[in-house]
């Protein structure tokens, strides 16, 4: 498994945009899997049921065969959550990455029953200078009328490698709410799928990531939207320093029979340097007329007006880029309730900035 390809695009393209996949060379084979012992489940209750057993797992995309595969034979984590609660339950998974635990390989399967409250905040942290490996799968099933709210940090090393996948099935007028903030690896890739199946249903996944130095950041997001009056809504906001590279590429498919169903996308990387790279790919497929959809990239330096602006009333070049990349973050750092671990984002996002 040294060099693989991975995160393909549901939907191939030129050859010359070179974004249909991501190869990763030198990826070591993980062998003499032991357990993952260092993370924190806080929150539980007798509402959010979690059992440490294995599910199966059947993906429609996900990342590839090879990172499956490894999922499939050596996950060393292993949940199954049912959540009953009809007001809000908070769980939170922290995954703390040491020297005697270099290497997560877990599967999370979330059913959310009818008419349930929940959120699950699942934090993936290392030591700054230690080499770790993470590939994980979330699965979600919101079954009808669910409410569900999940938000993913990675505080991972940057000579870390981070692979996820998410997958989710939402049923009819069940309403899917993502927050990622993907900060850490030296390579970190994302393939997320969401079945929008059921009428009047709802998934809104908002993300924001940093790169620096020659880190790889390859974001694959897909929603598939079957049911009449659902909805779809994609906000990515990033910013690459140094020679960092980040492709994102984002599908949404309105299928036959989603009719008067929307869906949105929006990706706004700033560039902090003449060396980084963005590379950008909005698909909108559609097999359905009466249908609403909508989407837009951008990618650029920060204007010489606005950092004009601030400078000129006392903050130093850096600072006023700190200020103007936090303003296009807040957005979405605002739908983290947790002000602890709120204050400990804002302070990765100077320590990446400077």
């Amino acid at each position: 498994m040294s060099n693989i390809k991975v995160n393909d695009t549901p939907v191939r393209t030129c050859k010359s945009f070179n974004i249909n996949n991501i190869a990763i060379s030198n990826l070591e084979p993980v062998k003499d899997i032991v357990e993952f012992n260092n993370v924190e489940v806080l929150g539980n209750s007798t509402k959010v049921q979690i059992e440490e057993i294995k599910t199966p797992i059947n993906l429609k995309y996900g990342l590839g065969e090879d990172l499956t595969n490894e999922l499939n034979k050596y996950s060393n984590q292993n949940y199954k959550i049912t959540v009953d609660s009809k007001t809000n339950k908070e769980t939170r998974f922290n995954f703390n990455f040491d020297k005697n635990n270099t290497v997560l390989i877990e599967n999370v399967d979330v059913i959310a029953n009818e008419g349930t409250n929940s959120t699950f905040i699942l934090k993936y942290e290392s030591e700054k200078d230690l080499k770790s490996y993470h590939n994980g799968i979330i699965k979600l099933n919101a079954k009808a009328k669910s409410n569900v709210n999940i938000i993913i940090i990675n505080l991972l090393s940057d000579i870390s490698n981070n692979f996820i996948t998410i997958d989710n099935v939402i049923e009819e007028s069940a309403n899917v709410k993502y927050t990622i903030v993907d900060f850490g690896g030296q390579a970190t890739v994302t393939n997320y799928y969401a079945n929008v199946k059921g009428d009047f249903a709802q998934n809104e996944l908002n993300t924001l990531y940093i790169g620096k130095e020659k880190q790889i950041i390859d974001l694959n997001y897909i929603a598939e939207l079957y049911g009449e009056k659902s909805i779809v809504n994609i906000d990515v906001q990033g910013a690459l320093k140094d020679k960092a590279k980040k492709n994102f590429k984002g599908t949404i498919d309105f299928k036959t029979g989603c009719k008067k169903a929307k869906g949105e996308e929006n990706e706004n990387c700033v560039l902090l340097s003449d060396t980084a790279k963005s590379i950008a790919l909005p698909m909108l497929l559609c097999s359905e007329e009466d249908v609403e959809g909508a989407h837009s990239s951008s990618a650029g330096k920060i204007g010489n007006k606005e950092l004009f602006y601030i400078m000129s009333r006392g903050f130093e070049l850096k600072e006023a880029q700190k200020l103007l990349v936090r303003a296009n973050f807040n957005r979405i750092l605002d739908t983290i309730k947790d002000e602890e671990l709120k204050d400990q984002i804002l302070k990765e996002i100077d320590r990446r900035l400077d």
